[in-house]
């Protein structure tokens, strides 16, 4: 990525004008963050840019009283990407409408001008952009005018990254003892998978795991070893694409689907209208139409990779939300993957409940159901 010179030297022109963070703010902590650089930041924080929309999954979960109060900007991904989710949350809180919206870092989209105009105590950023950041040697430009910039992780390592990240944001917020009730509910909810597997010890399904399916024509996207990938191996099953996706991200062959012959398909969906307007995407999230969800689900079967696979022929299909890729959220997507590879193992497990519980104890807006489903429900 290519940041324009003109821009940050624009913005740079600009702090010199402007006095820096003005408002009331903490003292200053050294906070370690996902990447291992020491970065000092006044904390509490009370001005905060957030890298992606999406981030707001993690910030809700800790300023759940208020979780707009720090957010002076944030990337445009939120409503694109979850718009149900987005749109929970507008009813609640309308003021998010008027929030700052930036491009991504690595799209070269960030308006570092606007960034610096609105003074924050950190930037936010996810661990993806590290390398854009560092193309354009942002950070050391920030940090010049006292904008310091904190990495977190809960897509390229979650298992890794989801604790250790829950924490810096923790100390960022004043919020500590929050986000450690986090991890507990979260570590928790995981060993209700992880100990019930351990004992029984079943044989495990194979899973073909597609990442987006029907995003785009293309067929067809997957994981590797890591997160939804992980997700699968926790939950007591196979990953087809483990041994042919080298990193976090990838693609699998269409023949090479057929010729493993899957014995369950979990596909993931979010509500992409605003992305793909009309696209044969699943739309599985808050409050989605299930049964709207299921057909979109069986047409994507039709397709010639799943050609006489044993998941399609056994109905071993099913959609889960795909933003459990980019949140500290994953414990209940491992639970709903976990009851369908292992129904008799895991039939008294409710990761309705499950969801429903994290709600209610972290989130401020309303649970609505709609976060999966598979081809037999019948609702």
């Amino acid at each position: 990525m290519q940041l324009s010179k003109l821009v940050i030297g624009a913005a740079l022109a600009l702090a010199g004008l402007l006095p820096v963070s003005s408002h009331a703010a903490g003292s200053k902590i050294t906070v370690t963050d996902i990447t291992g650089r020491q970065v000092e930041v006044r904390a509490p924080a009370e001005k905060v840019i957030l890298g992606e929309g999406r981030q707001m999954y993690f910030v809700a979960a800790l300023d759940t009283d208020q979780p707009f109060r720090r957010v002076v900007g944030w990337r445009d991904d939120l409503q694109k990407a979850d718009l149900d989710g987005y749109n929970d949350y507008l009813a609640r809180y309308p003021q998010i409408g008027k929030i700052p919206t930036f491009g991504g870092f690595k799209e070269g989209t960030f308006d570092v001008e606007q960034a610096v105009s609105l003074q924050p105590d950190v930037i936010i950023l996810n661990v993806e952009a590290k390398t854009a950041t560092d193309d354009a040697k942002l950070i050391e430009k920030l940090a010049k005018i006292d904008i310091p910039v904190v990495f977190v992780d809960f897509r390229e390592k979650p298992f890794e990254n989801t604790d250790p990240s829950m924490r810096i944001i923790g100390k960022l917020f004043g919020k500590e003892a929050r986000a450690e009730e986090f991890i507990a509910f979260r570590k928790e909810q995981i060993e209700r998978v992880t100990q019930t597997l351990a004992q029984a010890n079943p044989a495990r399904p194979l899973v073909m795991m597609e990442r987006a399916g029907g995003y785009s024509d293309d067929c067809c996207m997957s994981f590797g070893n890591e997160n939804f990938g992980k997700f699968v191996e926790v939950a007591g099953g196979r990953n087809l694409a483990a041994s042919i996706i080298p990193g976090t991200f990838g693609v699998v062959n269409p023949e090479q689907i057929i010729a493993s012959n899957p014995d369950h398909v979990i596909v993931t969906g979010s509500n992409w209208e605003l992305y793909v307007p009309g696209g044969a995407w699943v739309g599985v999230g808050s409050g989605a139409n299930k049964a709207k969800a299921r057909e979109k689900l069986a047409a994507l079967m039709k397709r010639p990779a799943y050609t006489g696979v044993k998941a399609v022929k056994d109905s071993k299909v099913h959609a889960v939300w795909h933003q459990f890729y980019n949140s500290p959220y994953q414990f209940v997507a491992i639970q709903a993957m976990a009851k369908w590879l292992h129904p008799e193992l895991f039939r008294d497990l409710d990761p309705e409940a499950t969801m429903k519980t994290l709600y209610e104890r972290f989130l401020p807006v309303p649970y609505k159901t709609g976060y999966w489903v598979s081809l037999t429900d019948k609702e």
